[in-house]
């Protein structure tokens, strides 16, 4: 294990996969869905075991105004009400105590959104330490960089994304992210893009250009017309498109990363449930 290999976790992502994720809705002996709980529990422990991280945090959004909303009050608009009745944030306390029981260090983010603070993590300390993100949010592919990879969970399918796998992916650089996706659009955060601008065109012209704002500056060099039109005309959206997916290193970190230092315990998922009083 590398003394210097940190695991940030995108708490809520995980929280609505396993919830959402899980065959069927499973309770404890006081009749108390813990699906989320269980699911989440489990995934965290292979991911650790995975990654044998020396450093560990799990970060969570809040319910605190997105200020993103501020630049496009459509933004991530698409996203569904929590359901009252089948609401993974029920399940919260349990999983504190679970991480607690872990000794991992988490945190509720209120002062920012819970990207911004993973990407802090990953811009402060990915030049000395190893950093792995542990999400299924494709923002973070901006991050990737020889010491910085993205966890994707799927079980004994899970991958873990470094520059190459970004390229093969996109055919561009994990760096070209922002500008690339600014030009596509995100479907899941409620971004339009160019229309006439798919995957493959994107990736052509920020290859072309080298970056969106090059390819805003010169739209004149484009050489199919009607691709050029609708980048001329998209011109303002870009831009904020840019801004709203573009991670900084402007967000205060919970912790610093001295006080992270992570050991396992050897506990199960198992183990885990009946401490907390969780148990199926």
């Amino acid at each position: 294990m590398s003394d210097k290999r940190l695991l940030v976790v995108d708490g809520s992502n995980l929280l609505f996969q396993m919830y959402f994720g899980m065959p069927a809705r499973i309770i404890n002996a006081k009749g108390d869905p813990i699906q989320g709980t269980l699911g989440f529990v489990g995934a965290l422990l292979k991911m650790l075991r995975r990654v044998d991280p020396s450093h560990a945090v799990v970060l969570f959004d809040s319910e605190a105004p997105v200020a993103r909303r501020e630049l496009d009050e459509n933004y991530k608009a698409n996203r569904p009400a929590v359901d009252e009745e089948d609401n993974p944030f029920t399940q919260l306390p349990d999983i504190y105590a679970a991480l607690d029981l872990l000794g991992i260090q988490h945190a509720e983010i209120t002062s920012a959104e819970t990207d911004d603070a993973i990407a802090a993590y990953a811009l402060t300390y990915g030049g000395e330490w190893e950093v792995v993100i542990a999400s299924f949010d494709s923002d973070f592919f901006q991050l990737i960089t020889d010491r910085v990879s993205v966890l994707r969970y799927r079980g004994d399918n899970s991958v873990i994304l470094d520059p190459a796998a970004i390229f093969q992916k996109f055919g561009i650089r994990p760096s070209q992210y922002a500008d690339f996706k600014s030009l596509t659009g995100d479907t899941a955060d409620n971004i339009k893009g160019a229309d006439k601008v798919g995957p493959k065109t994107a990736a052509a012209l920020i290859n072309q250009f080298g970056s969106l704002d090059a390819l805003l500056n010169d739209p004149d060099r484009i050489e199919k017309p009607s691709i050029g039109e609708s980048i001329k005309r998209n011109t303002e959206r870009l831009r904020i498109n840019y801004r709203l997916i573009k991670l900084q290193n402007s967000t205060p970190l919970p912790f610093p990363v001295e006080a992270l230092a992570y050991t396992d315990n050897g506990m199960t998922t198992m183990s885990v449930l009946y401490a907390i009083g969780a148990k199926p």
